[in-house]
């Protein structure tokens, strides 16, 4: 169901979970992502699949979803021969097929915009490494067209996820600016810094004065990095922080394929909560079934003598 509260007073009143990664979730389905646009590709190829998939994490009791524009963009879509009138329609129907799927729910479910980094389109694994040469002004002007036009596609909130380094988040607020829509900031990291290397409490403390921005935190990290992080990005804004890691498994860009063996445990989530978290969820190689297991965790405890909720 459309929400009634802004995500903001949501997150006033205690954790709201995330949805888990989307790609994982359309290969579960059977879908081929072997192009450059990843999941965005199904935008034009086979919208319904994305609604399936938001509806599986909505079942799994996600009350935030991300849209299938993490990969899109205006020159992403002309190397496919889509021209920027039709990208931007698809851009738009990210938002409608995460709010169809919501729409369906008997609770509130919100529906994020994803932005993705600069590198995302790239489509090598450069999210991982930041730092593109590129300058502040010149990912600004990248970013802003697609903001624009996600934004007009009415969404709750905007998603400016997985970026790699604190010159990509100024462009990416730079860019969010007059949209109308609060926002997330979240970084990518590794060993305690942006994966450029930069001081987590530098890249933090960006977002601490801005006023769109309700939640600052990181994602599509490993889940062992996510307390300290967290811990961080209160410390540095006063702001609620947001926590959605990968599953821990590694992304080798050459092969195009996750490596290792998954870290992700839910029942953590209680301790990102300690350090600050309100919004949870999980990125990449994390499932329905995790994200189900992460509401049931999240959920506040039954009040004396209440009977037990059964779970279809």
């Amino acid at each position: 169901m459309r929400p009634t509260r802004t995500l903001a007073a949501a997150l006033a009143r205690g954790p709201v979970v995330l949805d888990g990664g989307l790609s994982n979730q359309l290969v579960a389905q059977g879908c081929d992502l072997s192009g450059d646009l990843w999941s965005a590709g199904l935008l034009a190829d086979d919208p319904g699949q994305l609604v399936a998939a938001h509806s599986a994490y909505v079942r799994a009791g996600a009350r935030v979803l991300i849209t299938a524009s993490y990969q899109a963009s205006f020159e992403g879509f002309a190397r496919r021969g889509i021209g920027r009138t039709r990208a931007r329609g698809l851009l738009a129907r990210s938002v409608e097929c995460a709010r169809l799927a919501g729409d369906r729910s008997d609770e509130e479910v919100w529906v994020a915009a994803s932005v993705g980094p600069y590198g995302a389109v790239l489509a090598d694994g450069s999210e991982y490494r930041g730092r593109y040469g590129l300058s502040v002004g010149e990912l600004e002007r990248f970013h802003r067209p697609r903001i624009e036009a996600l934004a007009e596609a009415g969404p709750d909130v905007l998603a400016l996820e997985t970026v790699p380094d604190v010159d990509e988040a100024h462009a990416l607020l730079r860019a969010a600016e007059g949209c109308g829509l609060p926002l997330w900031l979240s970084y990518t990291v590794a060993d305690g810094c942006t994966r450029a290397g930069q001081p987590l409490s530098t890249a933090m403390e960006l977002a601490a004065d801005h006023p769109q921005v309700i939640a600052v935190g990181v994602n599509c990290c490993h889940p062992g990095e996510v307390g300290e992080a967290v811990a961080r990005a209160v410390a540095a804004t006063g702001k609620p922080a947001v926590a959605y890691p990968n599953s821990g498994e590694g992304w080798d860009g050459r092969r195009r394929a996750w490596c290792g063996s998954s870290a992700y445990d839910p029942g953590a989530a209680r301790e990102w909560l300690a350090a600050g978290a309100r919004l949870v969820g999980g990125c990449c190689r994390v499932g329905p079934d995790a994200i189900a297991e992460l509401a049931e965790a999240l959920a506040p405890p039954l009040p004396p003598g209440a009977p037990p909720t059964d779970h279809c």
